[in-house]
């Protein structure tokens, strides 16, 4: 794994956007850090990087945001099993060929494509380590 280091949110933004460009169909990403590592932050910087222009903001309360009909954005912090993931229709956003973008995805360990990326956010204050 590589790392970058960020001294802002703007930097962070700024290599998500870059990161971007080597995203493809199918491919999913785990973005792992702790509440306030700036996970938001580098999915607002990925969707921003694969052209998509929407507003872009956090699904805690929804699960998930779509962005364009071809990003999909999870946040799984408050999903307690599999079988609820299931329920909610998780399952069906990581066969429709987009990227997937997931929050908090140790909730839903059992569900999730092989394969995936992964993006650990760590730091405190200003400064953060993106280990990529």
């Amino acid at each position: 794994m590589a790392v970058f280091c960020s001294h802002s949110e703007e930097e962070t933004y700024a290599f998500a956007k870059a990161y971007a460009k080597g995203l493809a169909p199918y491919d999913t990403l785990l973005l792992e850090g702790e509440m306030g590592a700036g996970k938001t932050v580098f999915a607002k910087g990925l969707i921003a990087g694969m052209g998509i222009a929407d507003e872009v903001t956090s699904p805690t309360y929804a699960y998930v945001n779509e962005y364009g009909g071809r990003i999909f954005h999870f946040d799984c912090y408050r999903i307690e099993s599999v079988a609820q993931a299931l329920s909610l229709g998780f399952l069906d956003y990581f066969e429709r060929g987009g990227v997937c973008i997931v929050e908090w995805g140790e909730n839903i360990k059992g569900l999730l494509p092989a394969n995936c990326k992964r993006v650990k956010i760590s730091g405190r204050g200003n400064v953060r380590e993106i280990e990529y």
